[in-house]
């Protein structure tokens, strides 16, 4: 399975369904036995003694969900995660298993008010438009409760760029299959594809508690806004610039034995890396730290520009420095390092 295959599939907060079965069957061949919990993480554990150390990479990506289907046949919908509203407008979509097209519209420019041309546009002003011409024909196609994931092509753009939807953070379960092609002995390695990150990192809460690791890492697609009109003290993270630290983010504070180390081994290794240079947002990292009795954690994030939108852009380099620079640390806690 390649981030192609995985970026694809759809995979909405509380609807992982495709991405857990693709997970679960690529594990298997693998050699592994994946476990399913009751909230649809899947868990991998490997290797042997030594200190437990949870890796996680959440399935779900932002999306919306279908809320009402109005006499006319348009429907209505919100937001699941957060999404600005200034990327919806004209977006091309899929509705429910059936992947029934559609197209978020609102009013033409030309029957707007002044006013309304100045402003964004909320989401509960947009519709998606399936071409039905009623209620009871749009019912045969899609009912309340549906998800919706945007139509996006996965592409591969420049000399190194990758352009998806989902990057955030498919791009961190490609990572997690990359470990698990190592053999671990000398520690219990626990890989998990968490569910519910983007409504409030629920999925790794129930993980971690089942868990209890001794250390935790979170690995992440994270913002980067390395942009024209973007002054570069704004950018958090540079596309190409290798791996993404965080030294501080809405919800975890990292071990700063944890930091050192991984940029020790970044800099002994010539592996590039860089700081996340923001406490703007979070990831699951906030729930592993708190679980149980609690444990130190730390944040390894693939930068990508345009994150939480229908389409973002990632660093194929930036991704092999992550896979690299984790792989090196999990080799040093074998070699007895602890934070």
């Amino acid at each position: 399975m390649d981030l192609r295959e995985l970026a694809s599939l759809p995979g909405v907060s509380g609807h992982e369904g495709k991405v857990r079965e693709a997970l679960v069957s690529r594990l298997r061949e693998m050699g592994y036995e994946p476990r399913t919990d009751v909230l649809g993480n899947v868990i991998v554990r490997t290797g042997g003694g030594g200190p437990k150390v949870m890796v996680d990479a959440h399935m779900d990506e932002v999306g919306l969900v279908v809320t009402a289907i109005e006499k006319n046949g348009f429907v209505k919908f919100q937001k699941v995660g957060g999404i600005d509203d200034r990327v919806l407008l004209s977006k091309r979509v899929f509705i429910g298993e059936q992947r029934v097209p559609g197209v978020i519209g609102v009013k033409a420019i030309h029957m707007q008010e002044p006013k309304e041309r100045e402003q964004i546009i909320p989401w509960h002003a947009l519709t998606i438009d399936i071409g039905a011409k009623s209620k009871e024909e749009a019912e045969k196609k899609v009912k309340v409760g549906d998800y919706i994931v945007f139509d996006t092509e996965y592409e591969e753009i420049g000399d190194d760029l990758i352009k998806s939807k989902a990057l955030d953070d498919r791009v961190g379960c490609a990572v997690l299959l990359e470990l698990l092609k190592e053999k671990w002995e000398k520690i219990e390695l626990y890989c998990v594809f968490a569910v519910q990150e983007e409504v409030g990192t629920r999925g790794a809460r129930v993980a971690a508690y089942q868990i209890a690791p001794d250390m935790g890492i979170a690995v992440e697609g994270t913002i980067c806004s390395d942009l024209p009109g973007c002054e570069e003290h704004q950018w958090v993270t540079k596309l190409g610039g290798g791996a993404a630290l965080s030294v501080i983010d809405r919800g975890s504070i990292p071990s700063r034995r944890m930091l050192e180390e991984l940029l020790r081994l970044a800099r002994e290794n010539g592996i590039p890396v860089q700081f996340r240079e923001s406490g703007a947002g979070g990831n699951d990292a906030a729930a592993i730290q708190l679980a149980r009795s609690g444990c130190p954690v730390a944040s390894v994030s693939v930068p990508c520009r345009y994150i939480h939108s229908p389409v973002s852009l990632a660093s194929k380099k930036d991704i092999q420095s992550v896979v690299k620079l984790l792989i090196l640390f999990l080799k040093s806690v074998e070699g007895g390092f602890r934070p």
